[in-house]
């Protein structure tokens, strides 16, 4: 039995039947296999890619050919639970939903995120990753999903998991600049088309010549709004470029690029703590507002800019906070 997605074949096999498998396709191997894998083969018709849990992914117009070497019905071979012939009810339903192309979760992608907008303490982060066909299936193995359903224990094993392995880039946009920008009138949305586009750019750059099939941005703003922000600026060409609310539930790059936006909006905090001397909370609670009144209270109100985004109600909050703890 085997489950089919489009161009796929998975099977789930024992590891004497992989290492089988192996010796079978030893002139096909190639050098690079993924992180939890045990081989890489790649034959005229077919990728094959094998894992240590077990799972075996065929790719390519012999998929099936090739996986039904390897699938018998003395039951050395089990389809994955729930697996079923596939998907193209399914990725027609997400095609519709979304206005992506069926087969988009499939595709090599480019995704990009944003982290900290809404939180009043660190600055803003921007990942844009790529998130090649082949490997989509080892970052499910390693439980790669939106970086809003993980705490920060996780993000940090997942993030050193993949940050050598998916090409990404990394913008940060730091406290001191950003009330610098917003203070000079530019908006949020447009400091995010900035980020997104620099870090999309300079992701083309790092995996040139190859090309992504797609690129995904989580929405923040129309189409339409995102380009005109981008106006005069060297900006990513318009073709194969998506916009989707929830994105990192559509394609992994979205996911994986949440997770290293997240990973390093934490390393971020962790230094604003240490410069701090005590621990900076996250989010834009009364927890910040204390939190920021006691840096006011060590180090001044000069100290503020290099920490928080200003024009956050939370600043005000803050100075009555320590008007009253003075009075």
């Amino acid at each position: 039995m085997w489950c089919f997605v489009v161009g796929n074949v998975v099977l789930v096999l024992e590891m004497n039947k992989i290492l089988g498998m192996q010796e079978y396709y030893k002139r096909f191997l190639v050098d690079k296999t993924p992180t939890g894998g045990v081989f890489a083969a790649k034959t005229p018709g077919c990728m094959i890619t094998a894992y240590k849990s077990g799972k075996v992914l065929f790719q390519g117009s012999d998929c099936e050919k090739e996986a039904g070497k390897w699938s018998s019905p003395n039951g050395t071979s089990a389809a994955i639970p729930g697996g079923k012939k596939s998907s193209s009810l399914a990725k027609v339903k997400t095609a519709a939903g979304s206005g992506l192309p069926a087969g988009f979760s499939d595709w090599s992608v480019i995704g990009s995120d944003e982290v900290g907008t809404g939180d009043f303490f660190g600055p803003i982060t921007v990942v844009a990753a790529y998130v090649r066909k082949t490997d989509i299936p080892w970052l499910k193995e390693i439980g790669v999903k939106d970086s809003k359903d993980l705490n920060d224990e996780k993000i940090v094993e997942i993030a050193k998991a993949i940050k050598n392995v998916v090409p990404f880039s990394l913008m940060t946009l730091k406290n001191e600049k950003y009330n610098q920008v917003q203070g000079a009138g530019m908006s949020q949305g447009k400091m995010k088309a900035f980020l997104h586009n620099q870090a999309i750019l300079k992701v083309l750059e790092k995996i040139a010549p190859e090309k992504p099939d797609g690129i995904l941005i989580d929405q923040f703003v129309q189409e339409s709004t995102y380009f005109q922000h981008l106006r005069g600026q060297k900006a990513v060409a318009r073709e194969n470029v998506y916009f989707s609310t929830k994105a990192e539930g559509i394609h992994l790059a979205v996911a994986a690029a949440s997770i290293l936006a997240r990973y390093a909006f934490i390393q971020y905090i962790d230094q604003m703590s240490e410069a701090a001397g005590f621990r900076i909370p996250k989010g834009a609670g009364s927890q910040v507002d204390e939190a920021a009144a006691k840096l006011i209270m060590k180090k001044g109100r000069d100290a503020l800019p290099a920490f928080v985004k200003l024009h956050f109600a939370n600043t005000e909050k803050a100075e009555k906070l320590v008007y009253k703890k003075r009075n």
